[in-house]
C-alpha cells in the first residue's frame, strides 16, 4: 500500500479477520452465578406489549437473514446464534442482557402502518420505508450495500407493485457509517446526478461522515473490535449481542454525497405527497444528526435518540463526548412538538413502540433518564465526587421509575460509564487530585506496583485470594499492572484474563461484556495475530469523500517528528481539473499548508486532477505508477516527494491494548 493510500486505513473499523484464540472460555463462577441470580431481581417486570411491539406487522423473512455479497461470501447472517433460542439466561450471561439479545433476534420486513414499513435485522442499522404516489422514502441505507439491497429486495418481494415503485429519495439520519454506508446497494449515483433521486441529510453530514473517524481512526478501528466483540466467537460465553442488535454486516461501504441538506432547527418537506418534518439534533448522538415526524401516518422517526437501550454519551471506541443534556432537550422537544400527533415511535435501531399513551411515557423516560445522569453527575462534582466515586453512587441510585424501564437499561450504555462521560465533557482528565496530575505511565506504574507489593508472585498470590472472594473490579486491575510491569508473566495473564472473564459474563451492557471477553482472550492469547476482526471501510467512496485539506491533515497526523528533525520540503500542489493550488511546508518537524498559493522556493510542484488523487488512495495506481504515467506531473526535484513521504508513519490496526506497546524511542541526541 503506498503511503498516501495509508491515510484510509484509520476510517472506522478493523480489516481482516481474527484467529481465534485457543484457550476455551471458562464455567461461571459462584460469585458470577450469585450476581447474576440478584440481577434477575432487580430486572423490571416482564412486559408482554414489548414482544408484541417487535413481532407487531410482521411481513416476512429470509432464512437466518443471511446476505452474500458477488463472490458467495457472507456478509451478514444469524447463523451462529441459535444458543439463543433457550428462553433461560446461562450463566455465563446477565439475565436482562440475555433478554434484550434474544429480542434482537427478530429480522424481516415489518409493516408499521399502511405504506410504512421497516426492515429489521438484516443489518446494524434499520431501513425504513414510505410509499410515496409514484415512489419509495427511504430513511438509513444502511451499512452494506449488499444488505441494503437484500433489504430493498425483501420489501419489493412482499409489496409486488406494479410497475415497482423506484427509490425517489433516501434521507440519512446521521452521520455514522452504519447509516449510510449501503446507499449503492439501492440507488445509483447516475440517477442521483441525474436527479432521479434525492438524497437529504443534515446540516454538517460529509463533514462529520468523514473527519469524524480521520486523524484518530486508526486507535477507534483497534478499539471498534472490543466494542463489538468482532474477535469473538458466538456463544453464551462469547459475542451474543452489541446492546440492540447482533453484529456488523462485512460488505461493501459506498457512499452519495447529499443533494440536499436540512439546515434549519425543523423543516419540513413534501416527497411524492408525503409531508416529512424534520427536526435537527446537532451534538448528541453524532455531530450531524435529525429526527423526522410523518403528519400522515402519525409515526415519529426518532433516529438513534430513542432506541429500545440507553445509549452511550461516549463510545468504547473513542469520539467526542456526547452532550446528555442537549439529548434530554430534543427529546423534551419532540415531545412537545409531535407528542399530540403520534400514535407510533420508530427507531432506525432496534423495535417501534404503538399507541398514543406508551409512545410519550417511552420518549418521557428516555428523556429524564439522560437529564438524570447529567444533572445528578453535575451535582457530585459540585461537591468535590470524582468520576469513579459518582459512578458507583449513580448506579446504585438509579430512580425507581427508571429502573423499572426496560428502555433505559444500560444494555448499550451504562449509567457508570456515562456519568464517567458527563464528568469528562465538563472537567476533562484531571480528577483535580494533584497525585494523577502528572501520573507514571501504565508501564511505569506497573513496575512500582509490583515491585511495592513484593514482586509479581507476591501480588499474583494476594489476587488469587481476591478473586476467590469475586473481586474482580480489583483483580482485573491488579494483574493489568504486573502485565505492564511483565509482559510475558503467564500467570498474571491468566489471572487477569479470568477476571476479565467474569466481569464479562455480569455485565448488562453488550459492548462492556465484549470488551470484558475481547480482552481476556488477547491476555491468553500468545501472538498478535489473535488479535483483529471487524470490518473493511476502505473504499474508492470513502477515498473520494475526503476534501484535499482531510488528506493534508492526516499527514501532519502521520509525520514522525522526530525523523523529520532539521528537514525543510515545500511541496506545490496544483489541482488542473479544479484550479486549487496549495502549498505544502515541512518545516520545525511539522507539517502545514496554505491554499491558494504556491511558493516560490518549492522543491517541486505537483500538477494533477483530483481523479488521479482518488485513484492513488484507492490504491487503484501507486503513486510511483502515476508519476510515471504522466498521471501526476511533477515539476522540480521528485526525490523531495518521496523524502516527505518516507516520513511518514504507517500504523497498524494490531496494537496492543491490554499489555504494553513497545516503548517509544527517546529522540536523538542533538
Amino acid at each position: 500500500m503506498n503511503h498516501i493510500a495509508k491515510l484510509l486505513v484509520c476510517l472506522l473499523a478493523a480489516c481482516g479477520a481474527a484467529a481465534q484464540a485457543q484457550t476455551t472460555p471458562k464455567d461461571a463462577t459462584p460469585a458470577t452465578i450469585a450476581a447474576n441470580a440478584a440481577a434477575a431481581q432487580r430486572m423490571p417486570a416482564y412486559d408482554a406489549r414489548i414482544e408484541e411491539d417487535i413481532q407487531h406487522g410482521f411481513v416476512g423473512s429470509i432464512p437466518d437473514a443471511e446476505t452474500l455479497n458477488a463472490e458467495g461470501k457472507t456478509v451478514y447472517t444469524l447463523k451462529g446464534y441459535e444458543f439463543l433460542q433457550k428462553e433461560a439466561a446461562p450463566q455465563t450471561v446477565n439475565p436482562s442482557l440475555w433478554l434484550q439479545a434474544r429480542r434482537s433476534m427478530a429480522a424481516g420486513l415489518y409493516k408499521v402502518a399502511d405504506g410504512f414499513y421497516q426492515v429489521r435485522g438484516i443489518d446494524l442499522t434499520n431501513m425504513t420505508i414510505v410509499e410515496g404516489q409514484h415512489g419509495l422514502i427511504v430513511v438509513d441505507a444502511m451499512l452494506s450495500a449488499e444488505t441494503a439491497r437484500t433489504a430493498l429486495d425483501l420489501y419489493y418481494r412482499y409489496r409486488p407493485h406494479q410497475p415497482r415503485l423506484p427509490v425517489l429519495a433516501v434521507i440519512y439520519n446521521h452521520s455514522h457509517v452504519d447509516h449510510f454506508g449501503g446507499i449503492k446497494g439501492i440507488v445509483s449515483e447516475a440517477d442521483v446526478a441525474a436527479s432521479k433521486v434525492q438524497i437529504i441529510a443534515p446540516a454538517g453530514f460529509m463533514e462529520h461522515a468523514i473527519s469524524e473517524n480521520v486523524l484518530a481512526g486508526n486507535a477507534m478501528s483497534r478499539r471498534t473490535v472490543y466494542q463489538f466483540g468482532t474477535s469473538l466467537p458466538r456463544s453464551d460465553r462469547g459475542q451474543l449481542d452489541i446492546g440492540g442488535a447482533k453484529a456488523l454486516s462485512k460488505g461493501s461501504i459506498t457512499l452519495v454525497a447529499p443533494t440536499r441538506t436540512i439546515s434549519r432547527p425543523i423543516e419540513k418537506l413534501n416527497i411524492d405527497g408525503i409531508e416529512i418534518v424534520n427536526m435537527l439534533t446537532p451534538g448528541t448522538e453524532a455531530p450531524a444528526e435529525m429526527i423526522h415526524f410523518f403528519p400522515q401516518f402519525k409515526v415519529l422517526d426518532t433516529g438513534e435518540l430513542a432506541v429500545q437501550t440507553q445509549h452511550q454519551l461516549l463510545t468504547l471506541r473513542g469520539a467526542e463526548v456526547r452532550d446528555g443534556q442537549a439529548w434530554a432537550n430534543y427529546l423534551n422537544a419532540a415531545l412537545v412538538q409531535f407528542g399530540d400527533g403520534t400514535d407510533v415511535l420508530v427507531g432506525q435501531h432496534t423495535w417501534p413502540v404503538f399507541g398514543h399513551e406508551r409512545v410519550v411515557s417511552y420518549l418521557s423516560k428516555q428523556r429524564d433518564m439522560y437529564k438524570w445522569l447529567h444533572d445528578q453527575t453535575l451535582r457530585l462534582v459540585n461537591h468535590g465526587y470524582k468520576p469513579v466515586e459518582i459512578a458507583d453512587y449513580l448506579r446504585k441510585t438509579v430512580p425507581a421509575s427508571l429502573a423499572a424501564e426496560w428502555s433505559v437499561q444500560g444494555h448499550y450504555g451504562s449509567v457508570q460509564r456515562n456519568a464517567k462521560s458527563v464528568y469528562q465533557e465538563y472537567i476533562g482528565w484531571y480528577d483535580g487530585n494533584p497525585a494523577n496530575l502528572d501520573a507514571l505511565s501504565d508501564t511505569d506504574y506497573g513496575r512500582k506496583f509490583v515491585a511495592y507489593g513484593g514482586g509479581a508472585n507476591a501480588v499474583i498470590e494476594h489476587a488469587r485470594a481476591d478473586y476467590a472472594k469475586g473481586d474482580y473490579r480489583w483483580v482485573a486491575q491488579a494483574m493489568s499492572h504486573v502485565v505492564f510491569a511483565e509482559p510475558d508473566n503467564r500467570e498474571a495473564r491468566e489471572l487477569g484474563a479470568d477476571a476479565l472473564e467474569q466481569l464479562g459474563y455480569q455485565a448488562e451492557s453488550a459492548v462492556e461484556r465484549n470488551a470484558y471477553l475481547t480482552g481476556a482472550m488477547e491476555l491468553r492469547a500468545d501472538h498478535a495475530n489473535q488479535k483483529g476482526g471487524g470490518i473493511n471501510t476502505v473504499s474508492a467512496d470513502m477515498a473520494k469523500a475526503l476534501t484535499i485539506e482531510d488528506i493534508f491533515d492526516y499527514l501532519g497526523v502521520r509525520l514522525n517528528a522526530p525523523k523529520a528533525e532539521g528537514k525543510h520540503i515545500v511541496l506545490n500542489w496544483n489541482f488542473s481539473d479544479s484550479g486549487k493550488r496549495y502549498t505544502l511546508n515541512l518545516e520545525n518537524s511539522a507539517l502545514t499548508y496554505l491554499e491558494g498559493r504556491n511558493a516560490a522556493n518549492a522543491d517541486a510542484t505537483l500538477t494533477l486532477t483530483r481523479a488521479a488523487l482518488n485513484a492513488v488512495l484507492a490504491q487503484k495506481v501507486s503513486l510511483k505508477q502515476a508519476l510515471e504515467s504522466g498521471q501526476i506531473q511533477c515539476q522540480g526535484d521528485s526525490r523531495a516527494v518521496g523524502a516527505l513521504l518516507g516520513l511518514m508513519d504507517n500504523f497498524t490496526l494490531d496494537f496492543e491494548v491490554i499489555a504494553p506497546n513497545p516503548e517509544l524511542a527517546p529522540p536523538q541526541s542533538r
